[in-house]
């Protein structure tokens, strides 16, 4: 299968992180998204704070942010082009140690909650969709065996 998404590493991490194409096929899939096009990005802590501090208004730094080019829910059409995903690598690893599980899981979850944003989930709006949202991420990575 063609990939339609690229990760793009700004920050130089030291590990690999290949398990991501399977993460992100199987939420594309598990989503009836296949073929849509994305990015991910992984960036430092610094860059993200401003990004926060810039479209959020928020001035600390977070461990992801989405920006989904939809704005329509259910969408129909042959191309979908979803977004990009930028994840803050010092802050995964800060909360894999904190959550005591590996770098993987948590990557993977970043990646997992923010293409569930992409797709138009927001765990934010509700508690019933935060357990919408969650939910879906721990289905996912349970069935990747993504478990610590």
């Amino acid at each position: 299968m063609e990939k339609h998404y690229e990760i793009i590493d700004e920050f130089n991490v030291d590990f690999d992180y290949s398990y991501l194409d399977d993460v992100i096929e199987a939420t594309l899939k598990h989503e009836n998204a296949e073929g849509a096009y994305l990015s991910v990005i992984f960036i430092d802590d610094e860059t993200m704070h401003e990004m926060n501090k810039e479209t959020r208004g928020i001035d600390r730094t977070t461990d992801v942010l989405s920006f989904a080019l939809e704005d329509v829910d259910n969408i129909k059409g042959s191309v979908r082009v979803l977004g990009d995903i930028f994840i803050s690598i010092p802050k995964m690893k800060a909360q894999a140690l904190e959550y005591g599980h590996s770098e993987k899981r948590e990557l993977s979850f970043l990646t997992c909650h923010g293409l569930l944003h992409l797709l138009g989930y927001d765990h934010t709006r509700s508690l019933e969709e935060e357990k919408i949202q969650f939910g879906l991420q721990d289905e996912i990575l349970n069935d990747l065996n993504i478990i610590s």
